[in-house]
């Protein structure tokens, strides 16, 4: 996939109750990766069975993709009405770096893109409107 964007929805805590809602709604099957099975929380944490990553792919132009809200994700907290994200991701990664370059000036970067432990190469910022973006380049097949 060359680059994409599609809206990432986070929740204070219910993302599998909605995601598997809106499944129902759409007719697709949620999947999920929980913040226990990244290991990107100490053991012990209340959060490790909550939604880290999950994804509802209906069809090739109805994508929706989800996550839990973990105290200090963000400045501001957990606030319904900014807690929708673009996401643009994909493989080109010229096209989105040159995305987040742009889009972030003027705004707060969250997390510089970088690559992560999942793999590929991430950032988050809002941009200087208050829209809240993250970008994820895919990184290529058996790296």
């Amino acid at each position: 996939m060359p680059a994409a964007l599609h809206p990432y929805l986070n929740f204070n805590g219910n993302a599998r109750e909605a995601f598997d809602f809106y499944g129902e709604a759409l007719g697709g099957t949620p999947t999920y990766a929980t913040f226990g099975e990244f290991g990107a929380l100490p053991e012990g944490h209340p959060g490790m069975d909550l939604i880290m990553h999950g994804s509802l792919e209906v069809s090739d132009l109805i994508r929706l993709y989800v996550s839990d809200y973990i105290e200090g994700m963000t400045p501001d907290g957990f606030v319904v009405g900014n807690n929708v994200t673009l996401s643009l991701m994909g493989d080109d990664e010229e096209t989105l770096r040159s995305a987040f370059e742009k889009l972030s000036a003027g705004g707060t970067v969250q997390m510089p893109l970088e690559k992560q432990m999942w793999g590929d190469t991430y950032g988050a910022f809002t941009d200087r409107f208050g829209v809240n973006w993250q970008v994820n380049i895919s990184s290529p097949a058996g790296e």
